[in-house]
């Protein structure tokens, strides 16, 4: 089984602890006056999404997790979960609400998202970093309070609520960073 050394540690490997799959999100190296360094890790949980602190020692080594990513593409969502496809086996993965988390604010027909598995069985998924929605409600720009910097709500197609500038309507597309939920630009049809 492969593993890291504390020299390979750094933010977004994915390592076994405890028999289950975490994602690195944070590494700190601390050197104290004396002693040996000290490497602070800040560990996510892939599948129930619980963060953890470890320390480890200079020359400490953690297991590598034997999991995967796949592109995969968003097919719809009913009472069981959401249903996704692989494009070229045409292979079908159900996840429910809980693993599909945040994510489902930004699944829209045909999107492609990235899948991770581990022991063969999807357990994440990531939005792309960026996504296109129509803008399916907002309030009206007051009259002459069209200003860039004057922000109001919205709903997009996907359900998703958003804050966007006061110059966007009903019906605009707008691109949206899938990270933060915020809006980008206003994207044009055609």
């Amino acid at each position: 089984m492969a593993s890291y050394s504390t020299s390979d540690f750094k933010k977004g490997i994915k390592v076994e602890l405890d028999g289950e799959p975490y994602l690195m999100v944070e590494m700190d190296f601390m050197k104290p006056g004396k002693g040996q360094a000290v490497y602070r890790a800040k560990l996510k949980n892939l599948i129930t999404g619980r963060v953890v602190d470890r320390n480890y020692r200079s020359g400490d080594s953690i297991a590598a997790a034997e999991v995967s990513e796949f592109s995969v593409q968003y097919l719809y969502h009913d009472a069981t979960g959401y249903h996704f496809m692989h494009p070229e086996s045409y292979e079908q993965y159900q996840l429910t609400e809980e693993q599909v988390g945040d994510a489902a604010k930004w699944l829209k027909d045909e999107t492609k998202v990235d899948v991770v598995f581990w022991n063969d069985r999807p357990i994440t998924v990531t939005p792309p970093q960026q996504v296109q929605v129509e803008v399916t409600y907002t309030e009206p720009a007051a009259k002459g309070n069209t200003a860039t910097n004057v922000q109001k709500p919205a709903t997009v197609e996907t359900g998703a609520q958003i804050t966007v500038p006061a110059f966007i309507n009903i019906g605009d597309v707008v691109k949206v960073d899938t990270r933060t939920g915020d809006y980008v630009e206003r994207v044009s049809k055609g």
